[in-house]
């Protein structure tokens, strides 16, 4: 067992997605997600148009294992209560602001087969390398919350999260997000209509970059 691991982490690639991986991107996120959040394939080609190096995949051979996206903001233009439709065109990413300061998240997706393989860790630090080659302050997510809807009829949504960072609750996302550095910002409302499972909750949570130097400095040093 451990001799087929290695072997198999010798044969897994991380590069950007390409417009030939489209289809097996696509395929995952269908597995994944519910179909009225899932990508399609229009939502890939336009990312890869629009900001292919936020864009990024693990390959085994031919199959994709796992895929992040995102865009840069300036999240300041953006209220804290927005919506995953509204920070992200829709999945079309046309709002993509190439003189923006953050990185905003909008999806990391493991197929479930490969789920305890640390990958989600793995397209997180693609993620934040993404956030330091463009030199933004900070990578911004609206998170879901997909144990809530165990939780609700015991207690409010500030309730659970407070007790997810308290270590009380796992909560598969939001506990993942704390433990890679990420902190809780706000509770968003409405954030996925069709998230049946957060209950349409959003938590908007932020990852520093600890690297960053604001513009104004970069021309003083100039």
């Amino acid at each position: 067992m451990v001799k087929d691991q290695c072997k198999l982490e010798e044969e897994i690639t991380i590069h950007a997605i390409r417009h030939e991986d489209i289809d097996k991107v696509v395929e995952l996120s269908q597995i994944v997600y519910d179909p009225r959040i899932a990508y399609r394939r229009e939502h890939l080609e336009s990312q890869l148009d629009i900001f292919p190096e936020g864009q990024a995949c693990i390959k085994y051979k031919d199959e994709i294992m796992g895929s992040c996206s995102s865009l840069i903001v300036n999240f300041d233009n953006y209220r804290e209560g927005h919506s995953f439709y509204e920070i992200s065109d829709g999945g079309f990413i046309r709002n993509h602001n190439p003189n923006g300061v953050h990185l905003y998240g909008i999806d990391v997706t493991v197929h479930p087969d490969y789920r305890k393989m640390k990958l989600g860790r793995r397209l997180y630090e693609i993620r934040k390398n993404i956030c330091r080659k463009f030199n933004l302050k900070s990578i911004m997510i609206g998170g879901r919350v997909p144990y809530y809807h165990k939780y609700a009829d015991e207690m409010l949504i500030n309730e659970y999260i407070e007790q997810v960072t308290l270590k009380n609750i796992f909560d598969p996302v939001i506990t993942f997000q704390l433990s890679n550095g990420f902190v809780v910002k706000k509770i968003m409302n409405n954030y996925i209509p069709e998230d049946e499972e957060s209950l349409k909750y959003g938590i908007l949570m932020e990852w520093e970059n600890d690297l960053y130097i604001p513009k104004d400095n970069q021309r003083a040093r100039g």
